[in-house]
C-alpha cells in the first residue's frame, strides 16, 4: 500500500535517502521507522515517522493500514526489537544477519507476495478491496515484467 508502483521500488536502493531495511531507531535516519526522542513530561508530543511511503500511494489507504498494523502490534503486545541507532547502509550482510535485520521488498513482484500472505491488512482494507488491490496490481506487475524497455534495447541489442 505504501510503494504500490513498479516504478516505486527505484528509490528503495540502498545508500540513498529512502530507508530499505525492516528497524526503528530515534536518530538514525536509516531506519525504517523513527520515534525521536520522547520527553516524559509531554508524552502526548510523541510522535512516530513512517519514511518509506511513496507519494504515489493513495494516503487513506495507507494511513488505513499503518493504523490497523500498529493496532494489531498494540493488542497482541508484540515486542520490538532494540533501536538500530547505527547507519543501516554502513552495515554488511554479516552484520545485518547478525542482527536479524531484513530488508523491504526490492520490487513490486516481491512486495505483492508479502502483500498477499498480511491478515492484518487484509482486515484493515476487507476482503473485496483487497482482492481487487492485488489482482490490479498483479496485472500491473505482468505487463511491467514482459514490457522490453529502452535501457534493455541498448544493453542487449549490441551484444548479439
Amino acid at each position: 500500500m505504501l510503494n504500490p508502483l513498479v516504478n516505486s521500488y527505484k528509490r528503495l536502493v540502498s545508500g540513498f535517502e529512502a530507508p530499505v531495511y525492516v528497524t526503528w531507531a530515534r536518530v538514525n535516519r536509516s531506519a525504517l521507522i523513527r520515534v525521536p526522542r520522547v520527553n516524559p513530561q509531554k508524552m502526548h508530543t510523541t510522535r512516530i515517522e513512517i519514511r518509506n511511503p511513496d507519494a504515489s500511494c493513495n494516503p487513506y489507504l495507507a494511513y488505513a493500514v499503518i493504523l490497523r498494523c500498529g493496532l494489531h502490534g498494540i493488542r497482541e503486545q508484540l515486542l520490538l526489537p532494540p533501536p538500530v541507532e547505527e547507519n543501516l547502509f554502513a552495515f554488511d550482510m554479516v552484520e545485518l544477519a547478525r542482527r536479524q535485520i531484513v530488508r523491504v521488498p526490492e520490487t513490486l513482484g516481491e512486495a505483492l507476495d508479502e502483500f498477499e500472505k498480511d491478515a492484518v491488512i487484509k482486515e484493515a482494507l476487507g476482503e473485496m478491496l483487497f482482492n481487487k488491490f492485488l489482482e490490479a496490481k498483479r496485472r500491473e506487475w505482468r505487463a511491467f515484467c514482459r514490457h522490453v524497455t529502452p535501457w534493455e534495447k541498448e544493453q542487449y541489442l549490441g551484444v548479439w
